[in-house]
């Protein structure tokens, strides 16, 4: 997928406020940018709004009020059948996994590029790489329902970053996996970064911020963000 040149804004929020039905809003004024081939931690308290945030960021919600701008479209403005496209040019990793339990873990990875029309040979060669490097080279055939939790996070992983997406959201990616893991994935990131991919990592784990404290993060506390310089 072509990355559009480092410097140029990938996403940007202004003034933008949330709020579910009529509570309280769970999100304030969140105003900032993103540049193209940035790598931010989102940062905050457990239920201090960053699924929110990257919810707002993958269109999979719409603000109460405030201006998104997303690949240079104002999503307010945006007509809801160019949604799709948008969000084909995103890469996300949920908590949930959303994994399709009919189909191996191979097929589940290699999804995104069936349905971009890779080629057989292409796809073949690739996702069983990917999975190794994830640690899951010996499940190539299984189904998600007889793996484990950081099992089902590592192929989730996979299926976001195989399409090289122009814009990785990662929801708590390291949350069940051991340490070795997570640095792996956290390399594996990294590598995507260089190669021109914005990256978004949610996480909870101060550790691992402070490991990668060159990036900076968005913080999250009572609604409002603010950004936090390496």
């Amino acid at each position: 997928m072509r990355h559009r040149p480092s410097g140029e804004n990938i996403i940007g929020f202004e003034s933008v406020g949330l709020r579910y039905g009529l509570g309280s809003e769970v999100l304030q004024d969140v105003s900032f940018v993103m540049p193209a081939g940035s790598f931010h931690f989102l940062t905050g308290a457990s239920g201090a709004g960053k699924s929110s945030l990257l919810r707002l960021m993958f269109l999979g919600l719409r603000p109460t009020r405030g201006r998104v701008v997303l690949f240079d479209k104002d999503i307010a403005q945006t007509r809801r059948y160019e949604l799709p496209a948008l969000r084909r040019r995103i890469g996300v990793v949920f908590q949930d996994f959303r994994l399709l339990d009919h189909l191996s873990i191979l097929d589940n990875v290699a999804l995104p590029l069936r349905v971009r029309g890779v080629k057989e040979t292409e796809i073949k060669k690739h996702v069983p790489e990917l999975l190794a490097w994830v640690g899951l080279a010996e499940h190539l055939h299984a189904k998600p329902p007889t793996l484990s939790g950081g099992q089902k996070q590592r192929v989730a992983i996979a299926r976001a970053v195989i399409g090289r997406p122009e814009l990785l959201l990662a929801d708590e990616p390291t949350g069940n996996v051991d340490d070795h893991i997570a640095m792996r994935l956290m390399y594996l990131f990294e590598e995507l970064n260089k190669l021109g991919t914005t990256i978004v990592v949610a996480t909870h784990n101060e550790q691992l911020v402070t490991r990668f404290s060159h990036h900076p993060r968005l913080h999250i506390g009572h609604g409002i963000v603010r950004k936090v310089s390496p």
